[in-house]
């Protein structure tokens, strides 16, 4: 039986460096293979910080920041 997904993942860019590209909650499928858990202190930064929030999961919904 497979873990959980974490409540929260960053989805990174292609290549080497893998810039975080968006934030999505965890478990959503357009988050791709190139995602990464995070906390929720960090996935609140990200979105404040400009990152891009999924429009399918809408983690900055999840996170009350709507």
């Amino acid at each position: 039986m497979p873990p959980p997904p974490p409540d929260w993942v960053v989805q990174l860019s292609i290549g080497g460096e893998g810039q975080p590209i968006a934030v999505h909650v965890g478990g959503c499928r357009s988050a791709g293979r190139r995602a990464r858990p995070i906390s929720r202190d960090q996935a609140m930064r990200a979105v404040t910080e400009g990152g891009e929030p999924c429009a399918l999961c809408r983690p900055d919904t999840e996170l009350g920041l709507l």
